[in-house]
This record gives C-alpha cells, sequence and structure tokens, in this order.
C-alpha cells in the first residue's frame, strides 16, 4: 500500500511538471517569465527600459521564427532592493534572483559582454538562466556585434527551454568537405561571406590554407555579407537582417562542426523545437499576438517564520534535539543580518511562540534560540501551522506576499491539502523539511506550488542531513556577501578513544564570520578536540563554547577572517562507549571585491518513477566562471540504508554533457526503495590543479560585415582576459553543498532486475591513420549499469551517412568487425584500430562511426555520439583558390581557426578516468563528435 501511495502521488506530480522554471505557456504566449537584476547593480532606468524593448521586439521575432506558435506574453522584472521606491513597483512574492529564467549581472572578469545561457543537459532539456550584462543592454554599440538585441535574446530563449546548441564553433570554425575544398561552421550552408586574416596592422588579406589539415590557417575568420538571401538559422548568426528562422530539416548542415549536431545527433533545431513538450500543446495562431506586460517588481528584505512540529513523534529517534540543533545552526550562523525572524510550534494545533524579530546584533540570535521548542507531544495539523505562520507576517505588515515559511514535520496528515488553495495565494513562499520515513507524502507539495525549497533528513544516527538542511536556507536574493557558505559537514559513529579527523581548506575568497561547530551523540561532557589553523595555533575543546540549551553541541567563531590555508581538526571519543560525533564549518565572503567560489547541486528531476536513472549535476564556479579540476563525491542517503557515494565528473563523458564547462555530473541508480532521498555534494580544490574558464553557448560575436559594396568593415576583436586572469585561483578550498531531497516510486522489493542498460557513450572520436587505410577509434569506456561496472560487448557502426546512425536506425547501418575489442571498466579511455571494407578511398571522403554497449543482461545502450572523419591521402595546396564575383564565398563562424591534424598525433590507448592528464585524442584541433567543444 505505501508502494501505491508514493506512487499515485508522484504521478500527479510528473503530470503537472514540476521543474525549477514558474515559466507556463498558455494559449502560444509565456506566462511569467522573470528578469532579476543582480542586487550589487547601482540604480540604472535604462537597463528596466532596454529589457522592456528587448522582449517585446523579442516577442515578435519568436513568433515569426517558431511559424505564428509562440510569444511573449508577461514578464516580471526584479530591481535591487537598493533603488529607490516608485508607484509602480510591486512587491516580491515568490519569484528571486536565484530562480530567474534571466538574470542581468556585471561578469566576473570585465572581459566581453557574450550574452550566454547556462545549459547543464542534452539536447532537448531546459538550461538554467540566460546571463545578459548591464553593457549589452546599454552599450548601443554592441548591436553591430550581435545584432539586435530581441535577435539575441531569442537565440538565447532557444537554448533555455528547447535546449538547442549554437550552429558555429569558436574551436572548430571550419571543417574539409573535399580535396582543396573547407567551408565555415554554420547553419544553414547558404550564407555567404569572406575569409580574411586581419594583420596586426588592421588591414586584412585573403585566408591560406594550411597543408597539414586542409583547414584555413590560424587567425582566419569569416566575415559575412550583411546583404543575403538565406533565412536561416537563428542559432548561427541572427544579428543578420535576413535571418528569420531555425535551421531545419531541409536546409540543416549536417557537415558543421557544431554542438547541434555532436550533442542532438545531426538533428536541425527546429526538428529539436518540434519535439518539445511546447510545440506538441501548440497550434499556429491565426492573430499576431498583443504585446507582452511587464511588471517591476521590488524585494522587501527577508522575511522568514519557522514553523516547528512538535507532535508526538517528534519525540523519537532524539528529533527534538537534533530539531534544536539544526534550528539553533540556523538562527546563530545562517540566516542573513538585518532578516526579520519569527517562531511557531505546531501540534494539533498552533501557537506563536515569538513574533518577528530583527537581527540586528547577534545578541538578537541567541535569544531567539532559547525560543526553540523542548518537549513534543499531540497530533498533527500542518495547516495548522502555516497558517500561523501567516499571522506572524500579517501581525507585521499588510500581507503574507514576499515572506517566507521554513516548515519542518515529521508526521502524517490527511488534512494537509485543505491550504493548498489558501497557500499559493498567499504569496508565501514555503522551504518544507520531511524528518524521518513518516513525513505526509504531500508535504513536497507546499514548496512546490510556492517555489520553496525541498529537503528531507533521514534518522540513521551518522547522519547530518537536518543540520544541513537548515544550513541551505540562504536568501535568494543573488547577494553572495552575505549569505553563509558551508565548508565541512562530517559525522561518523566513533568508536572509544578514536577520532574523527580531517582537513578544512579556508581559501581567500572566503573566512568572514567563521564557525567551527561540533556536535557528539550521547555523552554530557565534550569530547576531546584539537583543531589546529594554518599557522600552527590550536584550539581545544576550552575555547569552545557550549549552548546552555544544548549540552551535545560545542561552536567556535573565529574572530575577524580566518587566516587562509588548510585548518586540521581531531575529534577523540572519550566517551565510554561508541558515539556520533560530526564537524560543520560555516563562513561568509572575505570581501565585496572578490567572489567566493559557490557549489550549486540539482537532480535532473524532482520525482521520479523507477526505472529511470537519475542524474546529479554539480556546477562549481566563481562569480560567473566555471571552475575546473575540483575533486566532487556526491552522497545520496535514503531512511534505514547507507548512504551511497558517487564521483561526479566534468569531463564530457557519461552523465557529463560538456565537458570542462564547471557542471560536474554523474548518474544514480542505486534505489532501494521507494521514498524520499537527499543529495549533497563535497568539493574539493587544490591549488595546482584548479582553473577557470569563460562559459558557452552564447551568441556569436561577429568580427565584421561585408557591406553591399564589397567594403569589408570590421568589428574590434573579441574581448579576451589573459591566460594569467583565468588562471588565477583561490588556492585550496573545500565546499560542502546540500542538493535538497527527490523522491522515487515504484522501486520493487527484495532483488530488483537487471534494468539499467550502459550509458550512452558521448565522447567517441574517429581518426583516419596509414594514409586512411585504417581507422582509429577512442572513446570512455561506459559501465554496466549506467557509468559503473563493466559492459559485455561494443556494437561499432559505420556509414556516409550520419543520420543513418541514429538510435533509430543504427541496426541497418554497415557493421564493424569487434573481434579483438576487449571490455574495460567504466571510465577507462579506450581505442580500436581496424581496416574497413568497402569503403570509397577519396580525398574529402566523410565517414561517420556510432557505437553502443549492451551489457550481461542485454540491456541495449544507446547510440553513441556520431564521430566524423574525413579521409586525406596527400597534402592539400597551400593557398585556397581565389574568390570571384559568380562563386560567393564560403560561410563560418567568427573567431580563431584552429589548427586541425588528423594524421601527425600521438596516441596513447589506455589510460584511466581519474587521469586527467592522458586521454586518447585526435589532437586538441581535429574535430570528431567527441571533440565538438
Amino acid at each position: 500500500m505505501v508502494l501505491n501511495r508514493w506512487f499515485l502521488f508522484l504521478a500527479f506530480q510528473l503530470l503537472h511538471g514540476v521543474t525549477g522554471t514558474r515559466v507556463k505557456l498558455k494559449d502560444g504566449g509565456f506566462e511569467d517569465i522573470v528578469v532579476a537584476i543582480n542586487p550589487g547593480l547601482p540604480e540604472d532606468q535604462r537597463i528596466v527600459d532596454n529589457i522592456k524593448d528587448m522582449i517585446q521586439e523579442a516577442s515578435t521575432y519568436l513568433f515569426n521564427a517558431t511559424k505564428q506558435r509562440f510569444y511573449f506574453k508577461s514578464v516580471k522584472v526584479i530591481v535591487p532592493e537598493k533603488w529607490t521606491n516608485k508607484s509602480e513597483y510591486k512587491r516580491v512574492t515568490i519569484e528571486s534572483y536565484e530562480k530567474a529564467d534571466v538574470i542581468v549581472a556585471d561578469p566576473f572578469l570585465k572581459y566581453g559582454d557574450d550574452p550566454y545561457t547556462l545549459q547543464y543537459g542534452g539536447c532537448g532539456e531546459k538550461g538554467r538562466y540566460i546571463h545578459f550584462t548591464p553593457n549589452f543592454l546599454t552599450n548601443d554599440k554592441l548591436v553591430h556585434i550581435y545584432g539586435p538585441r530581441g535577435r539575441a535574446f531569442v537565440h538565447e530563449w532557444a537554448h533555455l527551454r528547447w535546449g538547442v546548441f549554437d550552429e558555429y564553433n569558436y574551436d572548430a570554425p571550419f571543417y574539409v568537405t573535399g580535396q582543396n575544398k573547407a567551408e565555415a561552421t554554420r547553419c544553414s550552408g547558404d550564407i555567404t561571406g569572406r575569409y580574411v586574416f586581419q594583420t596586426s596592422t588592421g588591414k586584412t588579406r585573403g585566408c591560406k590554407i594550411d597543408h597539414r589539415t586542409g583547414l584555413f590557417e590560424s587567425g582566419c575568420q569569416f566575415v559575412p555579407e550583411k546583404k543575403q538571401s538565406a533565412t536561416a538559422s537563428i542559432m548561427y548568426m541572427q544579428s543578420l537582417p535576413s535571418v528569420t528562422q531555425f535551421c531545419d530539416k531541409s536546409n540543416h548542415n549536417i557537415q558543421a562542426t557544431n554542438l547541434q549536431n555532436k550533442l542532438c545527433n545531426y538533428r536541425s533545431t527546429w526538428e529539436v523545437i518540434m519535439d518539445s513538450a511546447d510545440f506538441a500543446g501548440s497550434s499556429p495562431i491565426a492573430a499576431p499576438p498583443p504585446a507582452p506586460t511587464f511588471s517591476i517588481l521590488k524585494p522587501q528584505g527577508r522575511v522568514l517564520c519557522l514553523v516547528l512540529d512538535v507532535s508526538g513523534s517528534m519525540s523519537g529517534s532524539n528529533r527534538m534535539n537534533r530539531l534544536r540543533e539544526a534550528a539553533d545552526t540556523f538562527l546563530l550562523q545562517i540566516i542573513e543580518k538585518d532578516s526579520w525572524v519569527g517562531i511557531v510550534t505546531f501540534e494539533s494545533t498552533a501557537k506563536i511562540v515569538t513574533g518577528m524579530q530583527q537581527i540586528v546584533r547577534y545578541g538578537v540570535r541567541e535569544a531567539l534560540t532559547n525560543y526553540l521548542p523542548t518537549t513534543a507531544g499531540g497530533g498533527t495539523s500542518i495547516c495548522s501551522g502555516v497558517r500561523e505562520g501567516f499571522q506572524v507576517f500579517l501581525s507585521k505588515y499588510q500581507s503574507t506576499e514576499g515572506c517566507e515559511i521554513v516548515l519542518l514535520t515529521d508526521g502524517e496528515d490527511p488534512t494537509i491539502s485543505s491550504c493548498f488553495s489558501e497557500v499559493e495565494k498567499s504569496g508565501s513562499k514555503i522551504h518544507t523539511i520531511a524528518l524521518g520515513p513518516s513525513a505526509a507524502k504531500e508535504l513536497e507539495t507546499l514548496a512546490d506550488i510556492t517555489g520553496g525549497l525541498k529537503f528531507a533528513a533521514t534518522d540513521n544516527l551518522d547522519s547530518k542531513a537536518l543540520t544541513e538542511a537548515f544550513s541551505a536556507l540562504s536568501y535568494e536574493s543573488g547577494d553572495i556577501s552575505q549569505q553563509s557558505i558551508q565548508l565541512e559537514s562530517k559525522s561518523q559513529s566513533i568508536a572509544v578513544n578514536q577520532s574523527l579527523d580531517g582537513v578544512v581548506s579556508i581559501d581567500k575568497s572566503v573566512g568572514n564570520d567563521t564557525f567551527f561547530v561540533v556536535t557528539w551523540s550521547l555523552s554530557t561532557s565534550p569530547p576531546l578536540i584539537t583543531l589546529t589553523d594554518p599557522r600552527g595555533k590550536q584550539y581545544s575543546q576550552a575555547d569552545f563554547v557550549i549552548n546552555n540549551t544544548n549540552v551535545r553541541l560545542a561552536r567556535l567563531k573565529i574572530d575577524g577572517t580566518a587566516v587562509v590555508g588548510d585548518w586540521t581538526y581531531k575529534i577523540q571519543n572519550t566517551h565510554s562507549t561508541a558515539q556520533g560525533i560530526s564537524m560543520m564549518v560555516t563562513t561568509r565572503a572575505a570581501s565585496l571585491r572578490e567572489p567566493p567560489v559557490t557549489v550549486k547541486t540539482y537532480m535532473n528531476r524532482d520525482n521520479n518513477i523507477y526505472p529511470n536513472p537519475m542524474v546529479i549535476y554539480a556546477e562549481v564556479s566563481q562569480g560567473f566562471l566555471p571552475v575546473l579540476g575540483a575533486s566532487l563525491i556526491a552522497t545520496v542517503e535514503q531512511e534505514s540504508r547507507p548512504p551511497v557515494e558517487i564521483p561526479l565528473h566534468d569531463d564530457g563523458t557519461g552523465a557529463d554533457t560538456l565537458k570542462q564547462d564547471g557542471i560536474y555530473s554523474g548518474y544514480f541508480a542505486f534505489f532501494k526503495g521507494d521514498g524520499r532521498y537527499n543529495l549533497k555534494v563535497r568539493v574539493q580544490g587544490q591549488e595546482k590543479m584548479v582553473r577557470r574558464v569563460r562559459r558557452q553557448s552564447q551568441a556569436m560575436y561577429v568580427p565584421g560585415y561585408v557591406g553591399e559594396n564589397g567594403e569589408i568593415n570590421m568589428n574590434p576583436p573579441r574581448p579576451e582576459p589573459s591566460e594569467v586572469e583565468l588562471q588565477a585561483n583561490p588556492g585550496n578550498f573545500s565546499r560542502v553543498a546540500t542538493g535538497g531531497s527527490f523522491v522515487v516510486a515504484n522501486v520493487p522489493s527484495g532483488t530488483a532486475p537487471d534494468v539499467f542498460p550502459p550509458c550512452r557513450i558521448t565522447d567517441l572520436e574517429a581518426v583516419p591513420v596509414d594514409n586512411a587505410e585504417e581507422f582509429l577509434l577512442s572513446w570512455t569506456a561506459p559501465g554496466n549499469d549506467c557509468d559503473v561496472g563493466t559492459a559485455e560487448r561494443y556494437e561499432i557502426k559505420m556509414s556516409e551517412d550520419p543520420l543513418e546512425l541514429r538510435t533509430a536506425t543504427f541496426q541497418s547501418a554497415t557493421s564493424v568487425n569487434t573481434s579483438g575489442l576487449t571490455l574495460a571498466v567504466a571510465g577507462t579511455k579506450q581505442s580500436f584500430q581496424f581496416k574497413p571494407e568497402n569503403v570509397t578511398k577519396q580525398n574529402g571522403t566523410t565517414i561517420y562511426f556510432a557505437i553502443r554497449a549492451i551489457d550481461n543482461s542485454s540491456n541495449v545502450g544507446e547510440a553513441s555520439n556520431i564521430a566524423r572523419a574525413v579521409l586525406r591521402m596527400t597534402p592539400l595546396p597551400t593557398t585556397f583558390p581565389p574568390i570571384t564575383a559568380d562563386r560567393t564565398l564560403l560561410p563560418s563562424t567568427a573567431g580563431t581557426a584552429a589548427t586541425h591534424s588528423n594524421l601527425e598525433t600521438a596516441f596513447t590507448t589506455v589510460s584511466h578516468k581519474e587521469n586527467n592528464s592522458v586521454r586518447v585524442s585526435a589532437g586538441p584541433e581535429e574535430f570528431s563528435e567527441g571533440a565538438a567543444e
């Protein structure tokens, strides 16, 4: 019966499409798009005015580009709290900067204004947000580079909403199409222009061909003609006046070496859009759409009420002490200064323990902890607690809009749905924390309908999930300088005279308001604590403060800014029996000048019905720059079961979509039962390993245009940060991020059958060798179950038509003899060299390859990315044929041409995934589907 209840509940949730974005599509109009301006930006009315103009222009452009199906109907713009009040400003309700669809903020490094979309999933999956700089919105000179702002918005919206990818490629701007032939990476292939090389004096000349690659020399750029007849594509160069459409099946360039082809298996952008849920529920609109409406919203500061369950069931499993410990940490360390806080408790009825108090000094925090409950008894009425929380807000404000409730409960409540409508109309946001295995299954609905966060905490002895949940409840204002950052959360059962040991790395970007908190489960006296800072100064248990109301918690606050470096701790259990011991460390940013390294974790879905595997994502960044080279371990915990640890990778294999984009990913398929699972991620960065890079998925920076008179007008070079600035790193750093909870249903009891196939191979590369007599394929091995274990066998196919290698038609393509190909454990780099039969060997012939893995239960994985190899048996000429008036030039993306070598490359055939310094490669610039990034 329990299984059925979870299944029915999740079926309802999945049907209603609970997602992070609050955007709704109604009759072709996108409603409730949220654009948030970073709170650190100075007041500038031009930003707001130009946001309105941009989206109004974009609405008409989108309507025509989607064949009269979609437009922008309503938009909410959040301005910073410090901006001057205006009569037209409304109060923020459940909207926030952190969950906005579009953010306006300065880049961390002051280089470039490329609009971009943060995409973490694969083809057809929604992105996280669009980022515009204020300079992009206010500097009209940039229109000549990116095109009209409305067009750039549609380019980014297609990334965000429909999960399509760019049709240019800065890393592979050209590709070989035949003997003495090369073209620019773009879609469609009908866009015309000139290939030019700009000299140090600013003059231009024609580009030369590199004889080693058959491609244009490094530094060559494609400059499009301003006047075109081509109408596609928006995902290539929306800035061209003639471009009004997405590439479709009729004009899609399947030879282009771009991410759209790589990640979407050579489907055009319009085909991907047509496969979306948006398109399935739409139809062409006969009349022109209305202009978008705009609401300007302004935050009021943080107003929050703790609504805490004190029913009889809270007296078991040490729940009341754990509640006090977690709420104590939240009040003393987490919630931001100047916030307003109230406390409500509930069982069968509810009562206000304390009304609104503003945290203006540390003494207010301490006073609030004295109101935390100590006893439990009675039934459970969740709605009573929520309604009393609303009364706390109404005692100070005229409305409950823009307020937050943190709702913790461990019990079932059949009447919980009675207040859903009231909650939805309140304009308040509710964050839910489900404690133990019996919390109401409908609890998360309160968070879903209000845009709140969802957490679950088990009663497992070693778990600190409850405190971690409270520690993740930072204000979603976008002001990272005020947000608490968790550096450590470690908990274990420690035997007598044994110790909990660890290292916490405090980097230069953090260190203010730093707390070390030690807890223990049984003894009434503290364990033996030794904490050593990087300079050798030691702190003992005598330096820690023990809360009078919680004798099993000791807290040390570091004065000023904590010393940068590695802090080591050793906590010895001096009790007569084994007990649980934990260490938690929180801090805040060291200054306003440099943003701290942050970690954001999320799942590909909040709710899951077995047997679908889930994907864990963790975004590591500093400001808006991705941080590479960190080590990440995700921990997934379920009630009464040992936690599962999963390494996350940013190498473009397995669950990871793009390598080196700061999004670390991994599959989770270790389902052991129905119910709630919680997630946290530990991050460790080593000074010599981590580095920063620029974002991907941007609107193209157009290098210039060819005028109607044939004159070439170059734009200023694309601004680039120096390697010194990109390589600068914060040193060793530690982070812990709580990813909230998710719910799984329909997991079979007992030993589950093997239903998970090997994961899709996403980094297949193909290179012709031995003067194109043979081919060398390389890829990262998948697992038996997703990316764990070892697959049973491979199937490899080849074709001169890439479309034949998609999953639906994979079986009909020409097979490659794989005898002699050995299997390897997941994460291992593999290679396979073979001599094909019946291949037309001509210069410029293009052969495509795909591979899939099968496990020992005959579960068949998806066909891989489609790798491309171009045959070149003899050197090409060193110069490109002159361009004449009757042969209007070949097109390409902007950027610098990379050197492409497909024969003169050294190979290492096997290496392990963790060894990032060794890999099989076709060379850094030779394009195959696995090297498109």
